[in-house]
Formats: C-alpha cells, sequence, structure tokens
C-alpha cells in the first residue's frame, strides 16, 4: 500500500511539482501562545463554505426558481429525492453556522489587534467576506418562496429603499419591480448562485493569499512561546476539528431539520411577529426601538445611517487604529469590541423575547 502510494505521488509530482508546494508549506510556522486557538476558526469557517457550495450545486439540481415552481420544488426535494431532506437541512444549518464561525474568527483578529502593518489588506478582504456572507444569507432566505421569507425580504428590501437617493434604485435593483415578485425570486437566485460567489471566491483567494504570503500574524500584546509547522501539524489539527464540527454539523441537520413552512401568498397579510434570522436581528430590533422622529430625521433612517457608518469604520479599523499600528497599546479597541458584541448579544436576545 505504502509503495503504491509513493508510486502514485511520485507520478503526480513529477508533472505538477507537488513536492514544491509541501516544501513550500512545510517552511511556513503557526505562532504559539495562549490564544492560537482562535487560528482555527478561519479554516473551520472556510471548511463551512466548502460545505455550502458543494450542497448547494446538489440543491440546484432540482431548484426551479421561478415564483409558480420554487415551493414545490423545495417540496419535491424534501419528500421525493433520496436524503434531499438531509442535503437541504445540512445547507441551512452551515449557513448559520458558517456565519456564526466568521463572528468569532473576526472579532477574534480585532481583539488580537492582528489587523496592524502590513495586514491591512487581509483584515480589509476579510469583512468583505463578511458582509459578503450576510449577503448570501439574505439572498438565500427568499428562495424557498414560503410566507416567512416573502415577508422579511418585503421588510428587508423596504429598509433598503429608506437610504437617501440610492435607497429607491437599489430597492427596485434588487426586487426586479415596485413589489416583492418572481421577478425578485429570480434576481435573488442569480445573486445566490452566480454574482456573489464568484465575487467571494476570488476576495477569498486575495486573502488566502495575502494570509499565505504574510504568515499567520502575532498578536500585539501576547508573548510567543515557539513556533509549530504549518504542514503537517497544524493541518491535521485543523482537519480534526473539521471533523468534529462535522458531526455537530450533522447532529443538527437530522434532529433539528429545517421546515418549509406555508407558501408565499403576496395577498395574504403578514404573519404577526415576523423576524429575520438570527444575524440581523440585532440591527431589526435596534430599529424596532428607534422613534419614529429624532429631531428633524427620520428614526429608521438615522438607524441605518447609523449601522452603515459602523460598518465603514468596522471596515477601515487598521487605518484608523494609529497606536496598534505603532505597537502601542489602544484600550479604546478592546471597549469597542467589547461594547459591539454586548450589543448585538443583548439586541438579539430581545429580539427574540420581545
Amino acid at each position: 500500500m505504502k509503495k503504491l502510494f509513493n508510486n502514485i505521488y511520485s507520478w503526480i509530482d513529477e508533472r505538477v511539482q507537488i513536492s514544491d508546494l509541501v516544501k513550500f508549506m512545510s517552511k511556513k510556522y503557526v505562532p504559539i501562545h495562549s490564544h492560537s486557538i482562535w487560528y482555527y476558526f478561519g479554516g473551520v469557517s472556510l471548511f463551512f463554505f466548502i460545505i455550502q457550495v458543494v450542497t448547494g450545486i446538489l440543491l440546484t439540481f432540482y431548484y426551479k426558481g421561478s415564483s409558480e415552481q420554487a415551493y414545490e420544488s423545495i417540496k419535491f426535494i424534501m419528500s421525493k429525492v433520496e436524503f434531499g431532506w438531509l442535503i437541504r437541512s445540512i445547507h441551512a444549518w452551515s449557513a448559520n453556522l458558517f456565519i456564526f464561525t466568521i463572528f468569532i474568527h473576526m472579532f477574534s483578529v480585532f481583539f488580537e489587534r492582528t489587523y496592524r502593518k502590513p495586514r491591512e489588506l487581509t483584515w480589509v478582504t476579510g469583512v468583505l467576506l463578511f458582509f459578503l456572507s450576510l449577503s448570501f444569507g439574505f439572498s438565500g432566505y427568499l428562495l424557498p418562496w414560503n410566507e416567512l421569507a416573502y415577508f422579511a425580504t418585503k421588510v428587508g428590501t423596504d429598509i433598503v429603499g429608506v437610504v437617501p437617493i440610492i435607497g429607491e434604485p437599489l430597492k427596485l435593483l434588487l426586487r426586479g419591480s415596485e413589489d416583492v415578485t418572481g421577478a425578485t425570486l429570480s434576481r435573488f437566485f442569480a445573486f445566490h448562485v452566480m454574482l456573489l460567489p464568484l465575487i467571494f471566491s476570488l476576495i477569498l483567494f486575495i486573502h488566502l493569499l495575502l494570509v499565505q504570503i504574510q504568515g499567520m500574524s502575532e498578536p500585539v500584546e501576547e508573548k510567543v512561546k515557539g513556533n509549530m509547522p504549518f504542514f503537517p501539524n497544524f493541518f491535521l489539527r485543523d482537519l480534526i476539528l473539521w471533523l468534529l464540527v462535522l458531526n455537530i454539523l450533522a447532529v443538527l441537520a437530522v434532529f433539528f431539520p429545517s421546515e418549509l413552512g406555508l407558501k408565499a401568498n403576496p395577498l395574504a397579510p403578514a404573519p404577526a411577529g415576523i423576524k429575520p434570522e438570527w444575524y440581523f436581528m440585532f440591527m431589526f430590533q435596534s430599529l424596532k426601538f428607534l422613534p419614529s422622529k429624532i429631531l428633524f430625521i427620520d428614526g429608521e433612517l438615522l438607524g441605518i445611517l447609523l449601522f452603515g457608518s459602523a460598518g465603514v469604520l468596522w471596515l477601515l479599523v487598521p487605518f484608523w487604529d494609529r497606536k496598534t499600528a505603532r505597537g502601542q497599546k489602544n484600550r479604546l479597541i478592546n471597549y469597542i469590541g467589547i461594547f459591539a458584541i454586548i450589543f448585538i448579544i443583548v439586541m438579539t436576545i430581545l429580539g427574540w423575547v420581545l
């Protein structure tokens, strides 16, 4: 068996020089310190994205992206296609876990200040991937064309329309008409399976390339105890963690399968207590708490502008946190990060409870 493996390896190596890649990876090292565990969440996020791609391709074999057939095609997948219910459930749960692990990965980088020079672009591409992952969630939510998805999309696109100047044209671009219709579903399907994956894959390639070129970053205020070879030591540990989260995903998909609900009826009233997915809940609940008018500004508009400004500042953290860039401590960063986490958790809980 070993001889067969060596022969196969030699045959491939003669044609694509795989030994050069192994040699390159073996020279990469991962810093060892008390917070090294956070390095693994980048790989876990990548793993969930791979699952999303694989299960998404399988679902498109049977899915029909029209308002007349979308709901029925999902119903057919769940009831008639062998293991179709499981594939859809894995796709839904991996989407949630994908965004959850990106949250953890992003905040761990933030608190470790590992976005400092020369890794500013690594942070920027990572935050762009986070925004795109939210776009995946928003566009994919409508595809089953069920009651909850229809009215949640209607509310979400209405919020987009509040933005001054670009709001209405952007809402029209998303919907394809004045209201949420079959044209909206077709556009969201195109966004979800073509446009967003293309943009995401390009930025992901740049992000991973930057990580490979620059290597694993060292925290500003953490003492490094040593270095671990990326291959095979860190790589094998990453694989073990992938297997662990795969088991968690399988348990969730089997014992808590995704439900389809009722088919969307544009003429019916919106169901009571309609709520978005958990990763939009903190924004949704925050907008609900704002009064209709704050001075002379519409409350919802002010909330959207504040969230938009916060997103831009978050994207540009390496460029305004100049103290960290010079290797000095900046406790304000800790307070901002802690406030953001507490705010997101509290608003999310209130959104589910209220």
